[in-house]
């Protein structure tokens, strides 16, 4: 049957974030624990504890609790990395806010776990974050820092700007750290002392496609035991450089990444505020980095980047690729051009802290790339049907987790937590496949399934044929509404660099390789997909754009078999 338990053999951890934060400093005290490329910062462990307890002081000067939910609205800088142990030392809840949000996922995000402070970058991008708050809380502007009282923002007392200025109702981020000067040290102490593992420590928000985002509550044992079985699974050691070009805000950058070194005293290299295919190679070369996260498309970027330029990525050996499909290919290039020969795929969801599958480094590359790699260690998982029965090995269905990893829920929602936790399993809605060899695949999503004429039809399988092709970069499939058969496949293509492609190519490609309800209907070949900040395909926006607009840059392909077809349409 499909049901695994992953290994036991290594107790899980009974700690909260600050006793592993003090163990890796007692160990590594001298070794370097950050690097920020762009803002020339350079720290060892010893000296980044000394300024996270500034920080954590003077975040005690302005009376916030333990339990207090503190928000953090910033690219990837040093002050969000101070700020994520900083608030874990005295067992503030970080909320993590998405970079990209706009005003009313801002106010929404605030106002449904009652934000008490943020800590907020001056802007980013085409975002500027302090008069975006303005903008919500007028009030700032006539009132004394740390005494705002909005009326769209009821529970915001502090905000925190990590810029230099000094405007009327805001905290600069360098103000805080004074405010901790002098550190007393055991005061802090008694405040973590009283810690439990099992404390919520980190609220991310989900970013569905419909309805509100949902914040995913984690604890300390969630993320500290996950950031250490992901980190085990690439053989990161003490000497080891990780560089990540991930987001902080999101499980890959502030678990997998800055919490996976903690655990084994690595140094974290961060090279940009956000992706630089270019700053990335150069913080790899320059650091000697041993180690690189990304989500496929940056790598590709990478290697596109590369076939102009030499880097040397000679020390270059393990990492990880999350996030979305990796056709074989892309893998291959980064064995062979990047040295990566130890690098894994990893499965998971925030809800889950967020990894639960991963490869071994010693995989087939067949293996890394069509597959997600085993179950990780002290979890359950199964795969059921619609009647919630588990399935056969080798038979698609929905994946289940079960363990320490599960979230504690939502955040002030125990509804839709119900929905998505029964008895203590989470309903990951993707749809999977275990083999006879453990290995798991993921086949599509629960709701993403393409119901055409009775078939049931898996993007993911359609999009893995298709990132076969040499002259096909990316694909996204997905299902649009038709009158007849109640939907058709649909498939937006990135063409390879330097390339030309054609729908009719695409046509032509799959006739007689794929079953003729599984080839697409409409094909549109675009510049680039649309994308969430940390690199997932965004279907929903696609899929919208199509519904608006089904003429513009719309191929729809021969159809010599609707004929015979309609002889089996209900």
């Amino acid at each position: 049957m499909s049901y695994l338990i992953g290994r036991t053999d290594k107790p899980l951890y009974s700690k909260t974030i600050p006793m592993l934060f003090c163990e890796t400093v007692s160990k590594h005290g001298k070794k370097n624990a950050a690097i920020f490329s762009s803002q020339n910062i350079r720290l060892t462990y010893e000296e980044l504890n000394l300024e996270i307890d500034r920080l954590a002081y003077g975040l005690v000067s302005l009376g916030l609790l333990k339990g207090d939910r503190v928000g953090i609205w910033s690219p990837n800088r040093y002050e969000w990395l101070l700020t994520q142990f900083a608030t874990a030392r005295i067992g503030l809840i970080l909320v993590n806010i998405n970079p990209a949000y706009r005003l009313s996922e801002l106010e929404y995000a605030l106002n449904k776990v009652q934000c008490k402070a943020i800590i907020s970058a001056e802007s980013f991008k085409t975002s500027n974050y302090i008069e975006m708050l303005k903008e919500l809380a007028p009030e700032l502007k006539d009132c004394n820092a740390g005494h705002l009282k909005a009326e769209r923002l009821p529970h915001l007392r502090h905000v925190i700007s990590m810029g230099n200025g000094n405007e009327s109702g805001l905290f600069t981020f360098s103000q805080i750290l004074k405010f901790g000067t002098p550190v007393k040290t055991s005061d802090l102490d008694v405040i973590t002392d009283k810690l439990n593992p099992n404390d919520p420590i980190n609220i991310q928000f989900t970013s569905g496609t419909t309805g509100s985002p949902k914040g995913a509550t984690l604890t300390h044992k969630n993320i500290v035991n996950n950031a250490r079985f992901v980190t085990d699974r690439i053989n990161l050691t003490d000497s080891d450089n990780l560089c990540i070009p991930v987001p902080l805000y999101h499980c890959f950058g502030m678990v997998m990444g800055t919490l996976g070194c903690v655990t084994k005293g690595a140094t974290m290299v961060f090279p940009s505020e956000a992706f630089d295919p270019k700053e990335t190679l150069k913080a790899v070369e320059l650091e000697k980095c041993t180690g690189l996260y990304g989500v496929p498309t940056m790598f590709v970027a990478m290697l596109h980047l590369m076939e102009n330029q030499a880097y040397d990525l000679s020390e270059l050996r393990t990492g990880i690729m999350a996030g979305s499909l990796c056709p074989i290919e892309v893998m291959e290039r980064v064995i062979s051009n990047m040295n990566m020969s130890e690098v894994t795929i990893a499965y998971g969801m925030t809800e889950t802290s967020p990894v639960s599958f991963q490869s071994l480094v010693d995989d087939p590359i067949e293996k890394r790339c069509a597959t997600v790699g085993h179950v990780h260690p002290h979890l359950e998982v199964k795969i059921i049907d619609e009647e919630g029965s588990t399935v056969p090995r080798g038979k698609s269905g929905e994946l289940c987790t079960k363990g320490y990893s599960v979230m504690q829920g939502y955040w002030d929602d125990k509804e839709k937590t119900d929905e998505s936790i029964i008895d203590g399993w989470m309903l990951t809605g993707d749809l999977a496949i275990i083999d006879e060899d453990g290995f798991c695949d993921i086949v599509g999503r629960v709701k993403d399934m393409i119901i055409r004429g009775g078939e049931n039809i898996y993007p993911r399988e359609i999009e893995e044929f298709l990132s076969r092709h040499e002259k096909i970069s990316e694909v996204q499939v997905f299902g649009i509404p038709n009158d007849k058969y109640g939907e058709e496949v649909c498939a937006w293509i990135v063409k390879s660099p330097n390339t030309e492609i054609t729908p009719e190519h695409v046509t032509s490609y799959c006739e007689g390789q794929i079953a003729h309800y599984k080839i697409p209907k409409h094909i549109r070949i675009v510049d680039e997909l649309p994308m969430t900040i940390t690199g997932k395909p965004q279907k929903f926006v696609m899929r919208e754009q199509m519904l608006k607009n089904t003429s513009c840059l719309l191929y729809t392909s021969p159809s010599p078999r609707d004929v015979e077809e309609s002889r089996f349409a209900g």
